[in-house]
């Protein structure tokens, strides 16, 4: 099929089909008048394509799992490690959800004599201080540290 059928049945814009061909996801073969035609697996490919950057990987991560064929080789371990990073980053955005109800229902007079709530104060600022993201007076430049924490939302 040429690449305006490709681009119809699965609405991958052409830039982007063009894009994956010279990063060597999908390939194509050329006809008289150089138009690109693919065989009908492009369209798993472009599938798999799609499944691997939902997850989280990126295309040369995705490539890397592309046989010359198209054909998935799977690495257990690289998508294991990426279902380790979405389980981690689901458990910090549960604390952080059951935290921001706690602060919006919370009955104390004022958040500043919510035991709960000036926990999660320290450990999102802990969390930032280890995300590397908090910049110092007078620094351009956050400082680096290490990844990770979690947040504590029990009262």
């Amino acid at each position: 099929m040429d690449i305006s059928e490709v681009v119809r049945r699965t609405g991958v814009p052409a830039s982007t089909l063009r894009f994956y061909e010279k990063k060597g996801l999908i390939s194509a073969t050329r006809s008289t008048g150089e138009r690109r035609h693919f065989a009908p697996d492009v369209l798993d490919q472009l599938g798999l394509i799609a499944l691997g950057q939902a997850g989280g990987l990126s295309l040369d991560e995705i490539g890397a799992m592309l046989s010359p064929t198209g054909a998935p080789q799977v690495d257990r371990n690289l998508l294991m490690a990426k279902a380790d990073e979405i389980d981690a980053t689901i458990k910090r955005l549960r604390a952080m959800s059951e935290g921001l109800r706690h602060a919006a229902e919370c009955p104390a007079p004022s958040h500043a004599q919510c035991p709960t709530f000036q926990r999660l104060v320290k450990v999102a600022a802990a969390a930032r201080l280890k995300q590397g993201r908090v910049t110092t007076p007078g620094a351009g430049k956050p400082k680096q540290m290490a990844r990770g924490a979690d947040a504590a939302n029990s009262h």
